[in-house]
């Protein structure tokens, strides 16, 4: 374990496994923040994220490329948080309960198309994804240089997405208007903007980055769609982006943590053969429900969070 950070090798593999394994969940995450921001709480991110590893895998087979795998995950998983915005922003429906039911709802649309299309063959299922481009001399950096210059096309987009969403919110109109839909939408309503506009393209944006996530885990890690391949990460990015105090950059940095323990467990279900590994399996989950019950109290959410918001009440 002590080897892990003490030889090079060893922790250059480590850093390289944790921004692989949480480039999914930044995806995810950046799209939560977006969501939340708005005033939409939003749930269904595992969902979003089970769709559009499926949409991205049927893409890439279908176009017989990894972009095409990335429009069509980026599309599913809007098309979810499209529906999950029309259920909540204009008929009403709770936020919580509706994310649950997205939820369940991704998770078995995915597995129906999945059982349709899907040959008995896993050679034939296999998806056309990303290799890793490595650039000479920066991959040879110590520690990061393997993680950051010899790797995929969706690693580098991950990492470039979250100063780029931070700048949307913070410096653009757009962004300010998001937030003002968020903290106040009965203000923003009579300056002039339609509040439900906003949030419904804000749920549906969520969705196609949680897609985007999706498509990450087939085109960049697995090269294959697998029924319950997201295994709960939807929810591990919902908890970043409340860690992460509903900014692009904390929830990242939130990301980066659930990665490293991801990649720790990993590396003790190798070193342990002889323990269970369910043992080690549940660390991430731990990592994020302890995070969140440290932060009991002391952090706030978008003043208008989770709350329906009908024009005629002002």
């Amino acid at each position: 374990m002590i080897d892990l950070f003490t030889n090079p090798t060893a922790l250059a593999d480590l850093f390289a496994t944790m921004l692989r394994l949480s480039v999914p969940l930044v995806f995810a995450a950046i799209g939560g923040v977006f969501s939340e921001r708005a005033g939409m709480v939003n749930i269904s991110l595992e969902g979003s994220m089970i769709l559009g590893a499926f949409g991205a895998s049927w893409g890439a087979i279908a176009g017989g490329s990894a972009g095409f795998g990335v429009v069509a995950g980026a599309l599913a998983g809007g098309l979810l948080g499209a529906g999950f915005g029309i259920a909540t922003v204009y008929a009403g429906a709770n936020q919580i309960v509706a994310g649950i039911g997205a939820n369940l709802l991704g998770l078995g649309v995915a597995a129906f198309l999945h059982r349709l299309t899907a040959t008995g063959r896993a050679a034939e299922n296999r998806v056309p994804g990303f290799a890793d481009i490595t650039i000479p001399g920066l991959a040879d950096i110590p520690i990061v240089g393997k993680a950051l210059f010899a790797t995929d096309p969706m690693t580098w987009a991950a990492i470039l997405a979250v100063p780029l969403a931070a700048l949307v919110l913070a410096r653009t109109g757009l962004g300010l208007r998001l937030k003002a839909v968020g903290e106040n939408p009965r203000a923003a309503d009579v300056a002039g903007l339609s509040v439900r506009l906003y949030r419904l393209g804000a749920v549906t944006l969520c969705g196609m980055l949680a897609g985007l996530g999706g498509a990450v885990l087939v085109l960049s890690q697995v090269f294959l769609f697998t029924e319950g391949m997201t295994a709960g990460k939807g929810f591990i990015a919902v908890a970043a982006v409340i860690l992460g105090r509903w900014s692009p950059l904390g929830a990242a940095a939130a990301c980066l943590l659930f990665g490293l323990s991801d990649a720790i467990q990993l590396r003790l279900q190798f070193a342990n053969t002889d323990v269970p590994y369910q043992l080690f399996v549940v660390l991430p989950y731990l990592a994020a429900i302890l995070t969140l019950v440290g932060l009991v109290g002391r952090s706030r959410a978008p003043q208008a969070s989770g709350q329906f918001y009908r024009r005629e009440s002002r």
